[in-house]
């Protein structure tokens, strides 16, 4: 009884992480978003911080760094306007149950920040500028 049990459980972590992965695009996927965004001569592609990051040309033919999300594919890029401030962002992570927010810093395009996520676990984020959604979270 419990080999079966242990079987179901390891099963269980191993299919949730799969969905986990299946859910973050791959490098192909974010250069053909970027790609569709009209941006080209795409470099150094790697994921870092819980984003996508990478060098690119936009349509304007201007070189720029570029974060992106992981999920959706969205991209930001370095040269990028807030529309949220500093208050709002941390307004926005309360409510998404983080705690001990600070660090908050706008830079490259998006809002970095650490905090404990709603787990009590200390984390980096990574913030939509203008929505204020969590974009991206690694580990501190």
């Amino acid at each position: 009884m419990k080999k079966i049990a242990a079987l179901s459980l390891a099963l269980t972590v191993f299919a949730s992480g799969a969905v986990m992965a299946q859910e973050a695009l791959t490098e192909h996927e974010v250069r053909e978003a970027l790609a569709e965004q009209g941006y080209t001569k795409v470099n150094d592609v790697k994921f870092s911080d819980g984003v996508w990051l990478a060098d690119a040309r936009s349509a304007d033919g201007n070189r720029m760094e570029v974060r992106i999300d992981p999920k959706t594919g969205k991209v930001y890029p370095n040269t990028g306007v807030a529309q949220l401030n500093e208050k709002d962002v941390r307004a926005q992570l309360a409510a998404a149950g983080y705690t001990n927010v600070h660090d908050v810093d706008y830079e490259d395009g998006i809002w970095n920040a650490e905090a404990d996520d709603p787990e009590g676990k200390d984390v980096e984020l990574k913030i939509d500028p203008n929505t204020g959604k969590v974009i991206g979270k690694e580990k501190d």
